[in-house]
């Protein structure tokens, strides 16, 4: 395994206090201030690391923009809403969002606009893609952060859930048990190894997972997602709006180890170059839309990507840019985004309203 500037560090830290939970190495991973991997570099692109749906093509920030458009649009066309996006990436859907949203009357008068972004480079990255915006924009670093000023908001998230710390345990004859990440007491290096007894972190366990997980099976909980949820779910249910989180993920709550680390485009050993590969894991639906609901608000039934994103139109946004470009790229765009091998399957949509919001879009009804 490669010895980066991070696992120097962390090895120090577990041979001080112990082994870390997996949550733990993974916030390290992705977000230490001097080397984690979000807040050292751009990874997104041909010349990065993996490549998002908004990488791809115009067409999915787009019908995104349509999308809050019309949510804002049901709501009455307030004079003021907050538009909200977490992990903006390098700006790319919100400039397609705010593009697209200029073809409803008012929609972008109303907008005030905050970035969820804790990346110093990916926030260059925006603040570059969105120089000549005119709606105002601002920066928080995190949700707590988001401007409270009484307005509805709208909220987008795109492959940002994946990225939360997740905490995992492993059934076992004697009981659950955490997984941790401790050394090799042969090599030194980093490790996955047990906690020697049970923990409170058990009681979290889905209980469908539970039931279904046989001896030596690996369950994901993610308390850090689950508390995001809740807290937006709050701010929606005082304010009124909508959420639209759209990731990787399944859709009922099972066992499953699905933890995975990618650098330049491919799959990599999780432990082995901590702050130089991404780390992600597949988002349990089930469990944040009961997040989400149990803070007061309505989670819409969930939808594959290609499905939401044939009812908004792509079809026919695809055959209008074929007109008047690439047909073929265009083609091989849409087929990406919505096809049943590609990312119309793999990735899902959920859709979370204030009690008060009209039914979503492509969502409900």
């Amino acid at each position: 395994m490669a010895e980066t500037p991070l696992a120097e560090r962390l090895k120090r830290r577990i041979a001080l206090d112990g082994p870390m939970t997996v949550a733990d190495f993974m916030a390290a991973a992705l977000g230490d201030p001097t080397h984690g991997y979000y807040t050292t570099r751009d990874p997104l692109g041909a010349a990065g690391d993996f490549t998002t749906a908004p990488e791809i093509s115009q067409m999915f920030g787009e019908l995104i923009g349509l999308w809050c458009a019309e949510v804002w649009r049901q709501m009455g066309a307030p004079d003021a809403v907050r538009l909200v996006e977490l992990g903006p990436g390098r700006g790319t859907l919100m400039a397609d969002l705010l593009r697209a949203g200029a073809m409803a009357p008012g929609f972008r008068e109303a907008l005030r606009v905050t970035l969820v972004e804790t990346s110093p480079a990916l926030r260059a990255a925006q603040e570059k893609t969105l120089a000549d915006e005119t709606v105002p924009i601002g920066w928080a670093d995190g949700v707590a952060a988001i401007p409270e000023d009484g307005a509805p908001l709208l909220i987008v998230a795109n492959e940002f859930f994946d990225a939360l710390p997740i905490r995992q345990l492993r059934r076992t004859e004697a009981g659950w048990r955490e997984v941790l990440v401790g050394l090799d007491p042969e090599t030194d290096a980093l490790a996955w190894t047990l906690a020697p007894g049970p923990g409170p972190a058990a009681a979290l366990i889905p209980e469908a997972a539970a039931r279904a997980a046989a001896p030596d099976d690996v369950v994901e909980i993610a308390p850090v997602a689950w508390g995001v949820a809740g807290a937006l779910a709050r701010r929606l249910a005082a304010d009124g709006g909508a959420a639209l989180i759209v990731d990787y993920g399944h859709g009922l709550s099972a066992p499953g180890d699905t933890l995975q680390a990618v650098a330049a485009h491919r799959y990599s050993d999780v432990l082995d170059r901590p702050g130089e590969a991404d780390l992600t894991a597949h988002v349990d639906f089930e469990a944040l839309a009961r997040a989400f609901s149990e803070a007061g608000c309505r989670a819409a039934p969930l939808a594959a990507q290609g499905d939401f994103l044939r009812a908004l139109g792509i079809e026919m946004r695809a055959a209008a840019l074929a007109r008047a470009g690439d047909p073929a790229a265009v083609a091989a765009a849409r087929d990406r985004l919505i096809g049943e091998g590609a990312m119309g399957s793999l990735f899902k949509v959920l859709g979370v309203a204030a009690p008060q919001t009209p039914p979503l879009p492509g969502l409900e009804g």
